[in-house]
């Protein structure tokens, strides 16, 4: 059993991130362990942000959502957790996968506010409405998971609204992230050297984080600031352009990915490029054995970009989404073309890649589950 819940938090290992290109909403992790009333189980269980996560991506009806997690410091040393699940989290907090805070506070508000993220969470955040109104403002921004039959899902906390909902970045975010920023402490897992320095430095990455894949940094005083250690950041340069593309199979977003400049993507069955899209997994035999293990190419040029087939039997452009089958645009194998807004690549009927907000909705079944491997009654067990 034991082998069984390790499994289960690798899968959420999978979907926490401060990636601000990918995340889908941010959470307090130390209020989520005690959601206790979703379970019926221990006071505190890391189990529990697999089951929002689940909730999550159903309501999205998208699989691999990544959830920002801020922690608070406490949770490493919470005696209510077992000690493999404390270990689990200063690993995340050791590879920059969460951000551990002494006083975690406003930081939550602050990142949805820069990066336009909703809020999971039953905090009433009486004290920072005036410096985020639209807590209020917008209905569905902040909701609150709470127990249902079939596992959690979301009710309206503040402000009305029956749905979740995300906001537009922050003027203040966006000039945020067009810059790459630094750390003078080193290491440091969020804006500097990857590894944190912790109890798993000698297993952490050891090369410079991706400026595409930095969090917002923190803003004090209006100066960009390290959140995990309060330091004053340093201006870096640019940020490397980037675009979010999205697979989208039977009607269900897969996985979104980052395209960058600087790298290619491969998407195809089973590419043998590193940082290839494997989509193998979710066809249907026909399909697998039409689409090639490397498909499609895509490649980011000067902020356009530009889709080339490298596949044996082809793919197809859908101008503007449409499905309209005379208005399909064949692409021949090691033929290029410029993805406009609303196009998709098709690389099989019911296989589309595109940008994510310009897919169609409207998914026949749901989302996998990363608790697909938790025991039964793995959250009512002592520690």
């Amino acid at each position: 059993m034991r082998f069984e819940i390790s499994k289960v938090l690798d899968a959420i290992e999978g979907r926490v991130s401060t990636d601000p290109s990918l995340t889908r909403a941010v959470l307090d992790l130390a209020e989520v362990i005690r959601y206790q009333d979703i379970d019926g189980g221990r006071p505190a269980s890391l189990l529990r942000l697999g089951m929002v996560i689940d909730a999550l991506a159903r309501h999205l009806e998208e699989d691999s959502v990544p959830v920002y997690a801020v922690v608070h410091r406490g949770v490493l040393s919470d005696a209510d957790l077992t000690s493999n699940e404390r270990m689990v989290v200063r690993r995340w907090a050791d590879d920059g996968l969460v951000e551990v805070l002494d006083n975690p506070g406003g930081r939550m508000l602050e990142v949805a506010d820069l990066l336009g993220l909703p809020v999971l969470s039953r905090s009433r955040f009486d004290g920072l409405r005036g410096r985020y109104p639209w807590v209020t403002d917008q209905p569905g921004r902040v909701v609150a998971p709470v127990p249902a039959q079939s596992g959690p899902t979301f009710v309206a906390h503040i402000g009305g609204g029956d749905t979740l909902s995300a906001g537009e970045r922050s003027p203040a975010g966006s000039k945020l992230l067009a810059r790459h920023w630094r750390c003078t402490e080193s290491p440091c897992a969020l804006f500097g050297q990857g590894g944190g320095g912790g109890a798993f430095a000698d297993l952490a990455a050891v090369s410079d984080r991706s400026p595409v894949t930095q969090p917002p940094p923190s803003l004090r005083g209006g100066v960009p600031t390290c959140p995990r250690h309060g330091v004053r950041l340093g201006d870096a340069g640019p940020r490397p352009r980037s675009a979010v593309l999205a697979i989208r199979i039977g009607g269900l977003i897969r996985r979104r990915f980052v395209l960058t400049e600087s790298e290619s993507v491969l998407v195809g069955r089973a590419p043998d490029a590193d940082g290839g899209i494997t989509v193998g997994q979710w066809l249907n035999d026909e399909a697998r054995r039409w689409i090639s293990r490397s498909h499609v190419r895509l490649e980011l040029r000067v902020g356009e970009i530009v889709v080339t087939d490298v596949s044996t039997n082809g793919s197809g452009i859908r101008p503007n989404g449409s499905m309209v089958e005379s208005e399909r645009v064949a692409l021949a194998p090691q033929q290029s073309r410029v993805l406009a807004e609303g196009d998709m690549v098709e690389l099989y009927p019911g296989v589309q890649v595109g940008r994510p907000e310009e897919l169609p909705a409207g998914a026949p079944y749901t989302p996998a589950s990363v608790m697909a491997e938790a025991p039964t009654m793995a959250m009512r067990l002592p520690h």
